[in-house]
């Protein structure tokens, strides 16, 4: 099971489950969660909406039938100057690849190594996608649409490289 073990919460929920459970609806048609830890209102109506969806009691509350109807919540690696690897290949590829028509700027080569070009192209990406620009590629970054038909950066570079060794959260 993807999200084994999770907390059952609810909304006024806050912390590491909280942000597994957003980065779970992020991975349905839901574009518009923002991953910040706060089950608040928003959260609370892309949970009711994506139960209604998988035909499940609407109720805001995610206990584990909801858990495993999710896909997986799995954290995406934290990449930033120094990273090396095949996702940082990724992540450079879909960077040169939408930079000529969006964001502008390149990583100047695909090497697998994130570098100060590929953090430049990462700055130049996080103000096209209105995220805070840090040159760190975290769950706001991999979160930024790319496109209206539900792709962001994270389902472009891909989620074969999301850390599933995260440990359950414990409960509140």
């Amino acid at each position: 099971m993807r999200n084994l073990g999770q907390a059952t919460i609810s909304a006024g929920a806050t912390g590491k489950v909280v942000r597994r459970l957003q980065r779970a609806l992020s991975r349905t048609p839901n574009l518009g969660v923002t991953i910040d830890g706060v089950f608040g209102p928003q959260t609370d109506i892309a949970v009711k909406a994506f139960q209604q969806g998988a035909g499940l009691v609407a109720d805001g509350i995610v206990g584990p039938t909801t858990w495993n109807a999710l896909p997986d919540g799995s954290p995406m690696p934290t990449l930033k100057e120094g990273s090396s690897g095949a996702v940082v290949r990724a992540l450079q590829t879909v960077l040169t690849n939408g930079a000529p028509g969006e964001w502008g700027a390149t990583p100047r080569g695909i090497d697998g190594d994130f570098g100060y070009r590929t953090k430049a192209s990462v700055e130049a990406f996080q103000s096209w996608g209105g995220v805070a620009v840090d040159g760190i590629v975290g769950d706001q970054t991999w979160s930024v649409s790319l496109d209206a038909v539900g792709s962001t950066l994270e389902t472009n570079v891909g989620l074969n490289f999301a850390v599933s060794h995260e440990t359950p959260c414990e409960p509140f």
